[in-house]
């Protein structure tokens, strides 16, 4: 980083804001949404921030039990990933594909609901 702060020294002011732009954008990028019912646990782990490998392979052990999942509130039942995580994944994590997994909130409270485990 500090060789490419030293190469940007001598830039005129567009070429350094262009640099500069360039770099947060590369740095916002890395997390992607993923579908915690179809991503294997390599994928899950290097998306979502605070789930490592073996968290990330406890959920898809329990989707293979359980079934998929129908919120991202869900993987509170997988030991280790408490409400932090998944306020801090939410806009990541997908059941569908297409959009973010609905949270569970109670009208008028602006926080999160409990979810039931899933018994099938």
């Amino acid at each position: 980083m500090s060789r490419f702060i030293s190469l940007l020294a001598g830039c005129p002011l567009p070429a350094l804001s262009f640099a500069l732009s360039s770099l947060f954008t590369v740095s916002q990028a890395h997390a992607n949404a993923v579908n915690i019912n179809t991503a294997d646990a390599a994928t899950i782990a290097s998306e979502l921030k605070g789930i490592g490998l073996k968290r990330a392979q406890a959920i898809v052990e329990y989707r293979t039990k359980h079934g998929p999942f129908r919120s991202a509130d869900e993987l509170s039942q997988i030991k280790g990933v408490g409400a932090k995580v998944i306020q801090k994944n939410r806009a990541d994590i997908r059941t569908d594909g297409s959009r973010p997994a609905a949270a569970s909130v109670a009208p008028g409270k602006g926080s999160a609901t409990p979810v039931a485990p899933v018994k099938r």
